[in-house]
């Protein structure tokens, strides 16, 4: 089976092997276990590599490079409005060429590939959509295009359609998934804290105003203002690192706000094993892994009240929703912070929903779609 990659995610070479994003190379690593031949066609960067970076696992890879497209100012559109043609030809030969269709969505090279995935309609395809699929969320009219193509079963043939929650009047071909990072074998029964004592909290993922890494800080800024005993790891990197670091000397958290930059998932996981609290109170999701994670050891969440994100937390019993207020969120932790018992049950709740979605189970899953006629 020759099996068809459209990306948007940017690639990497070391010259013997291609590399892109970890999170993203591992999960497609699963699906390329099943498969004989492997096409890529992705936009590529000169950049170095990074800890952040992994390689593909398959020894018959075939990259076809395509510009990457955006439309963020005058320039960049023109650019790309003039690359759509031989993007459009790069997509249309690959397709021909593939024997299953993968589309990575939501981004402007997925929903090329969800238009040119039109005229193949005998072709097995998937779409992960890795977005906030909720159908009542403010989205770019690019997202909005691709979730109404990939629904659309008149159009979209032999597509199955991959998105994160479960949600009401969906057509036949949408499946509610997920996504993992631990294997069976990584199952824990996770440390019981002390809620009492001194508080670990983490932050994991990008230093970009979608993440909203200063409101993390200011959330424990304000808990040490309150007389709460508590200290923040900062996993992640980005634009906003340096104002981030500028804000924590202003304020002369240094001994209680660390910021570490980008580490290895083993490092993070190491932090995961023993911190009380995760705070990712970001704009939009699609299923934050780094949520996930955090509550396969037990760590209770912190998180904004969107996409699945809810369902996740099972509405406030695996852990703290919250709205992007400072002051409210602060609140709502020192009340739970009152109950050691709850916190701690909060804990099991959150570990034994999440060690159930593990990467052999989640394997088992893709198998079947790629198997699939």
């Amino acid at each position: 089976m020759r099996f068809l990659i459209i990306s948007h995610v940017l690639h990497k070479s070391n010259g013997l092997k291609w590399y892109a994003y970890a999170p993203y190379v591992r999960e497609m690593n699963l699906w390329l276990n099943h498969v004989d031949e492997v096409e890529i066609v992705a936009p590529v960067t000169s950049m170095s590599l990074s800890e952040i970076d992994i390689a593909y696992s398959h020894d018959h890879i075939t990259l076809t490079q395509i510009p990457a497209i955006a439309f963020i100012n005058i320039s960049r559109g023109i650019k790309s409005l003039l690359a759509l043609p031989y993007i459009f030809l790069k997509l249309w030969k690959a397709c021909q060429r593939a024997d299953h269709i993968h589309l990575r969505c939501p981004g402007n090279i997925g929903l090329l590939g969800s238009l040119i995935q039109f005229f193949f309609p005998n072709k097995v395809k998937t779409a992960k959509y890795a977005g906030n699929w909720d159908p009542n969320a403010k989205q770019p009219l690019s997202y909005r295009l691709q979730k109404t193509i990939l629904s659309n079963t008149k159009y979209t043939k032999k597509m199955t359609a991959l998105v994160y929650g479960e949600w009401p009047n969906q057509t036949k071909n949408i499946k509610s998934f997920f996504t993992a990072t631990y294997r069976n074998q990584d199952r824990v029964v996770p440390v019981i804290r002390d809620y009492t004592k001194a508080l670990d909290f983490v932050f994991v993922g990008s230093l970009v105003s979608g993440k909203r890494p200063l409101l993390a800080i200011q959330i424990v800024e304000q808990l040490l203002s309150r007389g709460v005993t508590c200290k923040l790891q900062v996993f992640g990197d980005g634009v906003l690192k340096s104002k981030l670091q500028q804000y924590i000397d202003d304020k002369q958290l240094e001994d209680s706000i660390v910021l570490h930059g980008n580490k290895t998932s083993e490092t993070v996981k190491i932090a995961l094993q023993s911190a009380h609290f995760t705070i990712l109170a970001s704009k939009s999701e699609g299923w934050p892994k780094a949520l996930a994670e955090a509550m396969f050891f037990g760590v209770i969440p912190i998180a904004t009240s969107i996409s699945c994100v809810p369902n996740m937390l099972d509405y406030g019993k695996r852990g703290i929703l919250i709205a992007p207020n400072v002051d409210e969120v602060v609140s709502k932790i020192t009340l739970a912070l009152k109950s050691n018992e709850a916190l701690v049950s909060m804990s099991k709740l959150a570990s034994d929903w999440s060690q159930q979605y593990t990467l052999d189970l989640f394997e088992e899953e893709i198998k079947t779609l790629v198997k699939s006629k």
